[in-house]
């Protein structure tokens, strides 16, 4: 499982013209399922972005959560994520998990940032969405588990 987090001060994305999530300060997530992830990945993934400390505290170190700020988050579903271009011209997918596989996986991906108190706002799983934010700092961060993986220890900066 691979998310792409970017700490931004407003998202929205938009299906048709339509706005079906926005959210104000906290984080967009960019979320990619790959063939063989599950609800452990899934809980790691969503423990892990619930409590990554990324937004400033009064001495501008990062040591403040979505929690602590009472921020939101935003996730999209996004395959591309899985997309491996290092042949030709054209991204392979092969990695990305089948959308049968990967909606539940996402859905519930969405249910345990809100079990951990997190305000949640969602895309709509496999249309063609416009996604607009404002990215503060910028921060962007790639976060990425394979299933089966062992956690690795954390280290504090």
């Amino acid at each position: 499982m691979r998310a792409v987090v970017q700490r931004v001060r407003e998202a929205a994305v938009r299906v048709d013209g339509e706005t079906v999530g926005a959210i104000g300060p906290g984080l967009l997530v960019l979320l990619g399922v790959r063939e063989g992830d599950t609800r452990a990945e899934v809980e790691w993934l969503a423990a892990k972005v619930a409590g990554l400390r990324v937004f400033s505290d009064d001495q501008g170190k990062f040591n403040l959560s979505l929690a602590d700020v009472g921020g939101a988050a935003l996730v999209v579903s996004q395959f591309t994520l899985y997309g491996d271009a290092r042949k030709g011209r054209r991204p392979d997918f092969t990695l990305a998990a089948r959308p049968e596989v990967a909606e539940p996986l996402v859905n519930y991906f969405v249910a345990q940032l809100q079990a951990a108190g997190i305000a949640t706002a969602t895309g709509r799983f496999g249309a063609a969405m416009d996604v607009q934010l404002v990215n503060h700092g910028p921060v962007t961060l790639l976060i990425e588990r394979e299933a089966h993986e062992q956690p690795t220890p954390s280290r504090t900066i």
